[in-house]
């Protein structure tokens, strides 16, 4: 009896192996079909504590074995249309293609809509949607040969070469500031120019 329940199960694994990656390649078909190829990572997880999920919301060709959405770890790739978020022990920090780095408070959340960029290009384009937590970024070559810009609850910001801090409450107030260089005075304020 023990003898043909091991020949069942090595005939159940044999048949498996072969089925498997046949479905796994269609599957990996399908999804190359209705993205038109494969999605190209836009930046990576550099540091990544506590809590921190990753969903990949575009059609992206993975590892059979990876979830849709899981716990980040250091090394993760991101691509467009990703959905980071922190919880409460969690914080992240990301880098980008055009050298943009982003370090992520916390209770945060931020989505990956758009990242458009060639080194050899004038009309680059980023566009992140911040809606909660605290965001310190620097801005990479987006900013500087293109149009990178910020949405948050308040308003969309465009942003030239700088180093922005912006806070969003959970009431969805926003406040920002730019970290200027050394020996020179801290700006705040809130969209729309208004003073703090």
């Amino acid at each position: 009896m023990r003898k043909r329940a091991i020949m069942f199960l090595t005939a159940v694994a044999i048949a498996g192996s072969i089925i498997l990656p046949g479905l796994v390649r269609a599957q990996s078909a399908a999804t190359v079909a209705r993205t038109g190829g494969l999605e190209t990572p836009i930046g990576k997880i550099m540091t990544a504590t506590g809590v921190v999920t990753l969903e990949h919301t575009a059609a992206v060709v993975v590892q059979a074995s990876v979830s849709p959405v899981g716990q980040a770890k250091v090394g993760d790739l991101v691509y467009r249309g990703d959905v980071l978020q922190t919880a409460g022990d969690g914080k992240v920090d990301l880098t980008f293609a055009d050298g943009t780095t982003f370090n992520v408070s916390s209770n945060a959340r931020m989505v990956l809509d758009e990242f458009v960029y060639n080194p050899n290009s004038t009309s680059n384009s980023t566009l992140f949607s911040l809606t909660k937590g605290t965001f310190n970024f620097v801005a990479g070559k987006v900013a500087q040969t293109g149009n990178m810009k910020i949405d948050t609850p308040v308003g969309t910001m465009g942003i030239r070469g700088t180093a922005p801090r912006v806070e969003i409450s959970d009431s969805g107030a926003v406040t920002f500031s730019t970290l200027v260089e050394q020996n020179t005075s801290r700006a705040t304020g809130t969209p729309g120019g208004a003073p703090r």
